[in-house]
């Protein structure tokens, strides 16, 4: 071989080598949990998807997605989010209060980006809004104050309900959320009886509770538990003949009356943007913490006529969606 076609086929070879480095160099694992179950979630995981996409990240091309379920077993993150550091994967979404606290008692490092309700910086999930600090950022839900919102529709709706029941689940709100009710409720001039509930069983007892006070209305707070058993609490409504509001459209779609709430797929989606950008090297720390600027009240009609209300015109009109 003549030295200049070596040369020529050396300066080839070589010039191939950081091409072959590049495809070999493993893409980046997102460690993605949601308090609910695959397939209570899917629309929201397609609105995610579509945000990293519009961010340059496709699944299975440049970024892999290890999914988690937790369908309310808040007793199981601990473990998993000492498996996702271990693993060191590139970036953990967190969804919900107790997933993002546990994720950033899990880590100082790997970046975090949650989806919760609540106020971030007083569950102490980041400085500020604006400059979050450390290694978190994401989008606050604030679903807990949205129940105090939820509280004022059901009394324009329901006015004579002077006494309302209250489900929380004091694993995800805490005793501030149930204060934040009591207080919305006294502003309102009613009374608020508040039960607790994190299991199955642990829901039927607390209806059997709430109908021992005669209440003329109840809420059921912001939890992704709940939402895992929205058939069992609509089911329970229907039963005793309570009208209730609850914290997102899929109760509705169910059977449930009333709902308001933050569009969810619109959030996923940004978050699904914001990861893009932690991908791409972004600190969480440069991006401040997003709030919703889009809700929804959704009522179903079907659902008033069979308890026997007539939908006030007013929340008639101001309803996103009426399910016949």
């Amino acid at each position: 071989m003549k030295r200049r076609e070596f040369i020529t086929l050396l300066g080839g070879v070589a010039a191939a080598w950081p091409l072959a480095a590049r495809a070999q160099q493993p893409i980046p694992v997102l460690g993605f949990h949601d308090g609910r179950s695959p397939g209570e979630a899917a629309n929201v995981v397609a609105a995610f998807r579509e945000g990293l996409k519009e961010a340059g990240y496709v699944e299975g091309r440049n970024v892999a997605i290890e999914y988690h379920w937790l369908e309310g077993q808040y007793d199981r993150l601990p473990v998993l989010m000492a498996d996702l550091v271990r693993r060191r994967v590139t970036v953990i979404y967190a969804g919900m209060i107790p997933g993002a606290l546990a994720a950033k008692a899990a880590t100082t490092t790997i970046p975090i980006v949650f989806l919760a309700g609540g106020d971030p910086v007083e569950l102490g999930l980041v400085t500020s809004l604006n400059r979050p600090g450390g290694n978190v950022t994401g989008m606050s839900l604030i679903g807990l104050d949205l129940d105090a919102k939820r509280l004022e529709l059901l009394h324009e709706f329901i006015p004579k309900a002077a006494v309302i029941g209250g489900l929380v689940n004091l694993t995800h709100a805490g005793d501030k959320g149930s204060k934040n009710l009591e207080v919305a409720a006294r502003a309102l001039g009613l009374q608020i009886h508040l039960v607790n509930a994190n299991s199955a069983t642990g829901i039927g007892a607390a209806f059997a509770r709430l109908a021992e006070r005669r209440i003329g209305a109840f809420l059921v707070g912001s939890d992704p538990f709940f939402t895992s058993r929205r058939h069992q609490l609509v089911t329970l409504a229907a039963r005793q003949g309570v009208p209730a509001i609850y914290p997102w459209r899929e109760f509705v779609e169910v059977g449930g009356l009333m709902s308001y709430a933050a569009k969810l797929p619109d959030m996923y989606r940004q978050v699904g943007v914001y990861v893009g950008k932690v991908l791409d090297g972004t600190k969480p720390a440069d991006l401040p913490v997003l709030l919703p600027t889009r809700f929804e009240l959704v009522i179903n009609l079907q659902t008033a006529k069979v308890l026997g209300l007539d939908v006030p015109p007013t929340l008639l009109a101001r309803a996103d969606e009426v399910i016949e």
